[in-house]
């Protein structure tokens, strides 16, 4: 008799470390409503209602995906979701197209070493300045002078977004753009708003399965400060001048502008490798000492076992009675 531990369908559905695509290899993201997703004998999938009234069923490759989205309309299962959660997949729920992002499922078996780095930066205020600076220059290419203070990094940063957005909108004949974003007026607004809206959460979505992938807390920003989404929005700005903002701009004469978009910023993932990008820009961020461009991203390990801290010992091993050895 197979011991249940043992069983085939148990086995090739328990993935080992090994087996498991690196962070910065997987695919972006994939967007999905109105659809109903779950787990057969085969693996996860989505059931999608046809116009006829039929219903055809697409496999979704978890293990090889970063972050799923899941929008309006949609529902899934408890075995589909815990399948992601042991392939490490992050899934995140948001609203209609993509454009507001509400939770996100995070791993519970990461080492918390880059947690810690980025708790330790941002506890001080003078190595969170310091970490706002190196967003700065990663961001724009500049270097910023010593003693600059956070004031002048945004106002800085301000004039150079707002170049940008002229810049862009003299190029497409767009004279007298404004970004604005009204969800609760969402057909109203130009194909660049809503473009550049669901371009973000998008792209949102991308820096959050990333940051939970490393352990790190999407909630402590260094810029961005008093959502749970701080640190996303953060590491979201390194990226949005070079790809969001004029991909927005390019889809201006565009029927669908969130639908194109997302098809764009699927391509420009894999195009520019963004998943490694921000994988790596994040450990830069939290530990100037890494390469700019090192040959391998260092992807977060899997720990099986807790550790206890100490302050002169170190790391201590966890699950071991340390009352046999102690003396008042």
């Amino acid at each position: 008799m197979t011991r249940g531990d043992d069983h085939p369908r148990r086995l090739l559905t328990t993935p080992t470390v090994a087996m498991l695509p690196r962070v910065a290899d997987s695919l972006s993201f994939l967007y999905l409503e109105n659809v109903r997703v779950v787990q057969d004998d085969t693996g996860v999938c989505a059931y999608v209602e046809q116009p006829d009234g039929g219903t055809s069923r697409v496999y979704l490759p978890v293990a090889a995906i970063s972050c799923i989205l899941f929008g309006t309309g949609t529902s899934v299962t408890q075995p589909a979701m815990a399948t992601c959660a042991r392939h490490n997949t992050t899934v995140l729920w948001t609203g209609a197209g993509g454009v507001r992002m509400y939770s996100g499922s995070h791993a519970p078996n990461l080492t918390t070493e880059w947690l810690e780095r980025q708790v330790r930066a941002w506890a001080d205020d003078s190595t969170r300045l310091d970490v706002a600076a190196r967003m700065y220059s990663m961001r724009f290419g500049a270097e910023v002078p010593a003693g600059t203070n956070l004031n002048t990094l945004r106002g800085l940063e301000g004039q150079r977004m707002k170049a940008l957005y002229r810049s862009l909108a003299d190029r497409h004949g767009l004279r007298g753009f404004k970004r604005n974003y009204n969800p609760a007026n969402w057909g109203d607004q130009n194909p660049v708003n809503q473009a550049l809206s669901a371009a973000n959460t998008a792209l949102y979505g991308a820096v959050h399965s990333a940051l939970l992938a490393l352990g790190c807390s999407p909630a402590l920003g260094f810029i961005h400060s008093g959502k749970q989404h701080s640190f996303v929005y953060d590491v979201a700005d390194l990226y949005k001048a070079k790809h969001t903002i004029p991909l927005a701009f390019a889809l201006h004469k565009s029927a669908q502008p969130d639908r194109d978009v997302r098809i764009r910023m699927r391509q420009d993932f894999h195009l520019y490798r963004l998943m490694p990008r921000i994988v790596r820009d994040v450990q830069r961020l939290l530990d100037p000492s890494i390469a700019q461009d090192p040959g391998e991203t260092e992807d977060p390990e899997e720990v099986e076992l807790v550790h206890l801290w100490d302050p002169d010992l170190g790391a201590v091993e966890a699950g071991v009675n340390y009352g046999w050895d102690w003396e008042d």
